[in-house]
């Protein structure tokens, strides 16, 4: 038996309500201010005991599976991306439905949420990955909170430091300068219809997505930049990741790559009929742009095992990227600008093990300078003692 009494939305000038639960069943009321409700579940809670409480005729208790399907037709879409859309449908389909589908929503508790998700970490889910199956179900729960057939989302508040914090080092594998010397001279040499893509992921730390989408308008030669302004991602065009556009400065020996890549491309477009250039910069046989699965598989991993190097992932040259230029002492917040972070923290915490350390001349002025450190005579043998019958060891 359960009698509970709290506002559904808290804030002055919100009702209060009396929440029932007993026997499986569940109702609320609506009674007025927290005084009078208090009074009401007081009453209540005597009912239950005799026996005199009555519930009304209920509904049957929809299923997890039964919102999951208006959620993700009808919510989702109106506020998500197409790309985010495909993840939720993908994360319902292969991991949240067979665990949650046929349960009513009302035998949902925060322990058989909190019970998935530390699942989901055991087997090796990164904490991000995780974090989304947390919001899926988030979603989903939100709906019969709001229709009033349960009284507070289960997926909600579980907890300080449920989720672990996220090690950005854990989830990145850069390549070294040398690394990525070795993966572009092996492009360039087996692959040469493909290094300038490589170069170009190399040298701007661009997504995959932004840089399949990029058009040749996109590019001014006489500035040296290159305009982000949308993502090609699943085969769709949409807009980058944080919904904004940015300028991303371009290397000379970029430069000078994407100016042959123009002429090649030319000669492409004269040849598909289309009297001039393609549309994209990067593009298949039919002048369309390049689709990332079928190029990650045909291309990129191949070139990666030519090269003798380890298999990473396409997004990891987004990182080598970054890395290469903090760890040279690079301006972090440019370097945030050019990655299109939302913020120069963000870029902090994910690249702070490549930071060089600058600070050395501060540290050193904190010692005294007359201070003699018993092991200073074997560091400094010039100040070693020299007068006779003095040890350096005792």
């Amino acid at each position: 038996m359960g009698v509970r009494v709290r506002q559904k939305v808290k804030g002055k000038g919100n009702p209060w309500w009396v929440f029932i639960s007993h026997n499986g069943k569940r109702t609320s009321r609506k009674v007025g201010d927290k005084k009078a409700s208090e009074a009401v579940a007081s009453t209540i809670r005597a009912k239950l005991q005799l026996g005199e409480f009555g519930f009304e005729e209920q509904k049957p208790i929809p299923t997890f599976k039964e919102y999951a399907d208006s959620w993700i037709k009808t919510t989702v879409p109106a506020t998500c991306k197409e790309s985010t859309l495909r993840n939720y449908q993908d994360i319902l389909r292969l991991h949240v439905l067979p665990v949650f589908g046929e349960l009513k929503v009302s035998e949902i508790t925060k322990s058989k949420v909190k019970n998935f998700l530390h699942g989901k970490f055991n087997k090796g889910f990164a904490t991000s990955s995780v974090g989304h199956f947390r919001n899926c179900l988030s979603g989903v729960l939100s709906l019969p909170v709001d229709d009033e057939i349960i009284l507070a989302n289960p997926a909600q508040q579980l907890g300080r430091g449920f989720l672990p914090t996220k090690d950005y080092k854990g989830d990145i594998n850069p390549l070294t300068s040398d690394e990525l010397k070795l993966l572009l001279d092996t492009v360039y040499k087996y692959f040469p219809k493909h290094y300038t893509l490589f170069l170009l992921l190399a040298r701007t730390g661009m997504r995959i997505g932004e840089a399949m989408a990029v058009k040749w308008g996109d590019l001014d030669f006489n500035r040296r930049f290159i305009e982000v302004k949308r993502s090609y991602v699943r085969g769709k065009i949409s807009t980058p990741k944080n919904k904004k556009s940015r300028r991303i400065d371009m290397s000379l020996q970029l430069a000078e790559a994407l100016k042959a890549h123009e002429m090649v491309s030319k000669k492409k477009g004269f040849a598909l009929g289309l009297g001039d250039l393609p549309e994209y910069v990067f593009t298949n046989k039919e002048g369309k742009p390049n689709d990332t699965n079928n190029w990650r598989r045909r291309v990129f991993k191949k070139a990666l095992r030519k090269a003798g190097l380890r298999e990473i992932r396409i997004h990891d040259l987004r990182h080598t990227y970054a890395t290469l230029r903090i760890s040279k002492g690079d301006n972090i917040a440019d370097v945030a600008n050019q990655l299109g972070h939302h913020s120069v923290k963000l870029t902090w915490d994910v690249y702070y093990h490549w930071v060089p350390g600058k600070k050395k001349p501060e540290v050193d002025g904190l010692d005294d300078p007359d201070f003699m450190h018993p092991s200073a005579p074997y560091l400094h043998p010039e100040r070693l003692q020299t007068e006779k019958g003095l040890s350096i060891i005792g």
